[in-house]
């Protein structure tokens, strides 16, 4: 005791003489021990006071001195531990193995490589560098101070190595995140005949964890069983936290429940790895279970409970931890703090999350401020976001990866490119989600290049990263961009996730898409085992339904195990465009019956599918009920389906009506329904109103000068079109030329009305004649009705037969597989005499032919059309 009361005053002990040597091979030569080389931060020593100090105390031998040492390493006094190893080297007390051992811990510890260079001469020049423990510790602390290639280098020098050398070659590299040369080092342990300890197995097992091994770790833990270490609590323990990170929540519960003993740490992992799975509710039930078996909460314990709070936005019980955080002594934890104020956030209680940030009285932290700032985002207040991110940089606190990715979604309150510029100097630009957060934002802002640059110079692309990508490319419609980048993501070795196959499946519905590569990213996800994940299969639910293909999207369907609102919202609305009225309201009563929530999107597709159906009752029902029932406030979206509804089944009265009582002006989408509809019915008064409501809307859009002008025709009023031509060409307004596609033997061919640039035009225009002849055997008479045109009859029923869409499927009939659906895709609305046409193909060929318009699928079969002639 006289020994350890006087060491712990001093505070200031003197110098090593040991020489810093950076080579393994110089460490055999003689060591000089003549200069001063201070150990950092520990002061000079006064020799003299220190032997009259030891000259009062009794002669101790170097057993006395390890175990005061290995005290101060426990206690983590590793400043003590130095300063009393420098005294026993002054002392000349003759140092062993457990002290150069112990001393090598502490190194590592305060993560000091150069005192422990010093003390590896040491070692060499006492004789004990070949000593497996000494050499153990050697290797802990060059990989604990990242200095990879000295510790394998050291290892491989040992002569004799044991399962606690292997442990720490291993936790080296699973801590410096080098997780194949982890596993490729347990693989050689145990080639050397080195069975593997408890220690080992938690080691392997985190990076299995972090590696997302897990057919690898199933392995490990049957080898664990083997050797009986199933029982050992932190084996135990990190096989929950292994099976957690990848996604088996079952297999981490029956490891839990197996368990004899538990500590809390087992209890926090399970709880975390159930709210990290989405099993909100069993984690919950755990908490409370924990609560009654009496295990002390930790720190830990209440994070993971105020995130299942957050998760749950259960207000009334995160006040009720925040209560007893406050009666346990937790209040001021920075951890704890945080995570009551992201839960109070989620509450969407930003007054108390903004109180708990002002309580710290100027100790917030970035990671506080970054908080704050995402919370104000989350609950739509971007301008108080990006005030209180001025007031952190007035007040110095420098962003950091996590505030810059937030902020960024801010735009356009806070300027793109500002953030931009402040990231780069800051050296925040390579980190992944800076970069993420970067090309996210300037794909909503429709900046596909600057988007494209970010992505380029990232250093390190995470899954994530990828997945951000692909979602931008399907949110501008760029399905070759999104392919692109999937395969440079394959070729490259990256493993996608759900996320991924979700983002590039979502690409390919655009109309332009090639028809195979759905469905053979379809293949690719069931291949990688994420086609039954719930966003894959909605996302393939979606795809299928715009691509034209029904039948597929619900195959899909009625396969989901689970079903988002995404799932249910696709098949009513697909089944709506592609003219299966009835079916979509049979799923619609499906949903209903299992009281699945609904939102706006839900009654765009019921009424639409009313509409195209002509169930104007309906309709008018399903709306009511959206208002009156659910209380779904009414969209402009909504609104322009109704007006749809009425005008179609030409009620233009009760559709004037309703655009006059709507709670916000008419947008364009409402006007151009409108106007559409008055040139079916002809009614040229009300058509001119709405005509001149689009254009002052949207000037520059052809849409309204076109309709109007195909009244005017239709009306035989070609004085008036001649003026409404005129007018878009003063304004210089082009009218959008008509083009048909089909894909055929994967290559996709594009038709013009009357042109002759294909290569098979001689063949297509051969097969025109031959068709009709047929249709007119079948008695089809032209209706010259739906050539706008002030011109012959005769010629008006040649512009009929060289319309884009009769081009693309008389090349269909040419190049398609004898028997095979034939199905284009055209950008403008199919006319009435088309329509009729296409309806006698489909039955004097025996071909099933879809065509997608601008407005709706049609699916022809035998002569009918899907869609009951509410074209």
């Amino acid at each position: 005791m006289i020994l350890r009361s006087s060491l712990r005053r001093l505070k200031n002990l003197g110098c090593f003489q040991i020489p810093i040597i950076t080579h393994f091979s110089s460490m055999s030569r003689a060591i000089s021990i003549d200069s001063d080389i201070s150990i950092e931060g520990i002061g000079h020593w006064d020799f003299h006071n220190e032997h009259l100090l030891f000259d009062k105390s009794p002669k101790w031998d170097v057993s006395e001195y390890n175990h005061l040492l290995f005290e101060y390493s426990r206690d983590n006094l590793n400043i003590d531990a130095l300063n009393l190893f420098k005294c026993m080297h002054s002392l000349g007390v003759l140092i062993d193995r457990s002290s150069f051992s112990c001393v090598l811990k502490v190194c590592g510890c305060l993560l000091d490589v150069v005192v422990g260079r010093q003390i590896h001469c040491q070692c060499i020049k006492s004789g004990f560098f070949e000593d497996v423990s000494v050499g153990t510790s050697l290797v802990d602390m060059y990989m604990k101070t990242k200095n990879i290639g000295d510790g394998v280098r050291l290892f491989d020098e040992m002569g004799e190595t044991n399962v606690v050398s292997w442990t720490s070659l291993l936790t080296g590299f699973a801590t410096n995140r080098l997780i194949d040369k982890a596993i490729e080092a347990f693989r050689m342990m145990r080639v050397d005949g080195i069975k593997p300890n408890p220690f080992t197995f938690s080691t392997i097992l985190g990076a299995l964890a972090d590696d997302g091994a897990v057919k690898k770790g199933v392995q490990v833990h049957a080898m664990i069983i083997k050797n009986g270490f199933e029982s050992t609590i932190f084996v135990a323990n990190s096989l929950i936290n292994m099976y957690s990170k990848s996604g088996m929540a079952t297999e981490a519960s029956a490891v839990f429940y197996g368990m004899e003993n538990r500590n809390a740490v087992s209890w926090n992992g399970m709880i975390a790895g159930l709210v990290t799975n989405g099993h909100a509710v069993e984690a919950l039930d755990l908490f409370y279970r924990m609560r009654l078996a009496g295990v002390k909460l930790t720190q830990m314990t209440f994070v993971t409970a105020i995130k299942l709070c957050a998760n749950l936005k259960e207000l009334t019980f995160a006040r009720q931890l925040h209560s007893q955080v406050i009666r346990h002594g937790f209040g001021f934890d920075h951890n704890i703090e945080s995570a009551l104020m992201v839960s109070y956030t989620k509450c969407c209680q930003m007054d108390d999350a903004f109180k708990l940030f002002s309580v710290k009285n100027g100790g917030q932290s970035v990671v506080s401020w970054t908080v704050m700032i995402s919370g104000y985002l989350q609950n739509g207040g971007k301008e108080q976001a990006a005030k209180l991110y001025c007031q952190m940089r007035r007040g110095g606190v420098l962003a950091n990866d996590f505030t810059y990715s937030t902020i960024l979604a801010a735009h356009p309150i806070v300027p793109l490119f500002q953030i931009h510029a402040e990231v780069i100097k800051t050296n925040y630009e390579n980190a992944p989600t800076v970069g993420t957060a970067l090309l996210d934002a300037y794909m909503k802002n429709g900046n596909i290049n600057e988007a494209e640059k970010v992505f380029e110079i990232m250093d390190e692309k995470d899954i994530v990263a990828w997945s951000a990508m692909l979602a931008g490319y399907a949110l501008v419609e760029d399905t070759e961009g999104a392919v692109r980048v999937f395969r440079q993501l394959a070729k490259e070795g990256v493993r996608p996730n759900e996320y991924t196959f979700s983002s590039v499946i979502d690409a390919c519905n655009t109309p332009m898409a090639a028809a195979e590569q759905g469905k053979q990213l379809h293949a690719s996800s069931i291949k990688s085992g994420h086609s039954n994940a719930l966003c894959v299969s909605s996302a393939l639910v979606t795809m299928y339904a715009k691509r034209g293909n029904i039948e597929s999207a619900n195959a899909v369907f009625k396969r989901q195990k689970e079903r988002d609102l995404v799932s249910w919202n696709s098949m009513i609305s697909g089944y709506a465009q592609h003219g299966y009225g009835l079916k979509a309201l049979s799923v619609f009563e499906e949903m209903r019956r299992k009281k699945m929530a609904m939102d706006c999107i839900t009654f765009m597709g019921v009424i639409s599918a009313c509409t195209h159906a002509g169930l104007v009752k309906e309709g008018q029902s399903f709306f009511d009920m959206m208002v009156k029932d659910l209380q779904i406030p009414p969209t402009m979206e909504i609104y322009s389906c109704m007006v749809d509804l009425y005008s179609r089944s030409g009620m233009l009265e009760k559709a004037v009506a309703l655009i006059n009582v709507m709670p916000f002006p008419a947008g364009a989408t409402v006007w151009r329904t409108l106007l559409a509809a008055c040139r079916v019915h002809r009614n040229i008064e009300l058509g001119k109103l709405a005509a001149e409501r689009l254009i002052s809307l949207q000037p520059q859009d052809s849409a309204a000068y076109v309709l109007l002008s195909n009244l005017y025709a239709a009306s035989g009023n070609w004085k008036e079109r001649a003026k409404v031509r005129k007018l878009m060409d003063s304004r210089k307004v082009k009218k959008e030329t008509g083009y048909s596609w089909i894909e055929v033997k994967n290559k996709t061919h594009s038709f013009m009305a009357g042109h002759f640039s294909h290569p098979l035009s001689d063949r297509i225009y051969m097969k025109l004649e031959e068709l009709s002849i047929r249709l007119k055997d079948a008695g089809y008479h032209p209706d010259t009705n739906f050539v706008l045109h002030d011109v012959e009859d005769e010629h008006k029923e040649t512009i009929l037969s060289q319309h884009s869409e009769r081009l693309a499927i008389a090349f269909g009939l040419i190049e398609a597989s004898p028997g095979a659906p034939i199905q284009i895709v055209k950008n403008l609305r199919v006319c009435g005499d088309c329509h009729t046409v296409i309806k006698l193909i489909s039955k004097i060929e025996e071909r099933e032919i879809i065509v997608r318009d601008s407005n709706r699928f049609h699916h022809f079969k035998g002569g009918i059309c899907s869609c009951g002639d509410y074209w």
